[in-house]
């Protein structure tokens, strides 16, 4: 009888200490993914001011400037990573080529406004990608968790859902190789 108790002691502190901890890595997957979602909200508050100031310089080139209106549009949501990282793909790539548009106009080059949007774009850019890392490592943390036994029980029978990785990639880009000039 003892050792009968014991037994149920013992499978009750796994269970508990499994619940626990998948509960823990569960909610610094939702901190990751609000620090991702911060640094996606700057950067659609970004747009428009950059959209604004391309504006003055290149009318005709209308099709970028709403497919840019049109990208920021997409809300962030941890229920559907996929999704989101679509849309921030279209995002990236309209805006690099927004950037790219100031090669054609050496006004907007110069043009204070459009460098210090630019800039602060790179920052928010390299803000996005640390909070993506803390965000994807919590993602491995979890489903390491998730999917090791006995946790792997314990996370079906209290349905613990698949964390996704959150990607983003600008393929436009990284599909060009790089020019190299020499003066």
């Amino acid at each position: 009888m003892i050792l009968i108790f014991i037994f149920l002691f013992t499978i009750l502190i796994l269970v508990a200490y499994s619940y626990n901890r998948l509960i823990k890595t569960q909610n610094l997957l939702k901190e990751g993914w609000s620090g991702v979602d911060v640094q996606l909200k700057k950067r659609h508050e970004l747009v428009p001011n950059l959209v604004a100031v391309v504006k003055e310089y290149a009318n005709y080139e209308e099709e970028t400037l709403v497919n840019i209106v049109n990208a920021r549009s997409g809300k962030s949501d941890i229920s559907n990573i996929n999704e989101t990282a679509n849309s921030e793909n279209q995002l990236s790539n309209n805006l690099s080529k927004i950037i790219a548009l100031a090669e054609k106009y050496p006004d907007l080059k110069a043009d204070t406004n459009f460098l210090r949007l630019q800039q602060d774009l790179s920052e928010i850019e390299d803000h996005l990608q640390l909070a993506r890392r803390y965000y994807n490592g919590t993602v491995r943390n979890f489903e390491n968790i998730r999917q090791s036994f006995p946790s792997n029980m314990i996370a079906n029978y209290f349905k613990f859902p698949e964390a996704r990785f959150f990607e983003l990639t600008n393929r436009e880009i990284e599909s060009v190789s790089p020019k190299v000039e020499l003066t």
